[in-house]
């Protein structure tokens, strides 16, 4: 594929990789809670609920963390820290195993603020003393970058799958592409943890692992775009 093609194709993706990154940025600082009514009770606790949801993913995935030291007091002032809510309807399957609608209330909350609380908070901060599982866990919560390049992208459509598939995955915080060269890209990715947590998670999406170790300079692991 001609190099200059590739560029002027992966320009034009520009804007949806942006609207990729926004939407993966919300679903990091959105809580989904189901509630009985829209009464200012029931959201006010709907709203702590919500803000426990970003907490935990923002650490990692650990629920132990609402039991830290502060956290439960940060979480019940969820209201200094929303951005913004609405209730949405589904369809969930009552318990005499019929159909029925669901009133969930959806909250979006300010990533500085949030950002803010959770480093206040010391979550995700290595411990200062000699525990090394500790130390490791804490470790595993880090926003770290890395550059991965992707073979196999012959298409926008190829580079699109690429991009959304890492997009979605929940330990990704960002996606950037750096450069594109022939039938490959190179992407630099914020990562919550390790790059072989994210590698391992990669199994049922669009990509495959085809070196975590490459001896390339710049480049911390080989990826290829599996056919469709």
């Amino acid at each position: 594929m001609n190099l200059s093609r590739t560029l002027r194709r992966f320009v034009l993706l520009l804007p949806l990789l942006a609207l990729a990154q926004i939407a993966h940025a919300q679903s990091l600082y959105t809580g989904t809670v189901p509630v009985n009514s829209q009464s200012d009770g029931e959201r006010s606790e709907a709203l702590k609920s919500a803000l426990a949801q970003v907490v935990v993913k923002l650490s990692g995935g650990d629920n132990a963390v609402l039991a830290k030291p502060g956290v439960a007091q940060a979480v019940a002032e969820a209201g200094n820290y929303v951005q913004q809510y609405q209730y949405t309807q589904d369809v969930a399957t009552g318990a005499d195993g019929k159909p029925q609608a669901r009133l969930n209330l959806v909250a979006q909350f300010d990533r500085n603020a949030v950002d803010k609380l959770v480093a206040g908070l010391g979550l995700g901060a290595a411990p200062a003393g000699g525990d090394a599982k500790a130390a490791q866990a804490a470790a595993d919560t880090h926003t770290q970058s890395f550059r991965v390049w992707i073979g196999g992208i012959h298409s926008a459509l190829d580079y699109a799958r690429a991009v959304g598939a890492l997009s979605r995955n929940e330990l990704v915080r960002s996606v950037q592409a750096e450069q594109a060269r022939g039938d490959g890209a190179e992407l630099r990715l914020d990562v919550t943890g390790p790059l072989q947590r994210l590698l391992d998670s990669l199994g049922a999406s669009p990509l495959q692992v085809d070196n975590a170790k490459p001896p390339v300079d710049g480049v911390d692991a080989l990826l290829s775009l599996r056919p469709q």
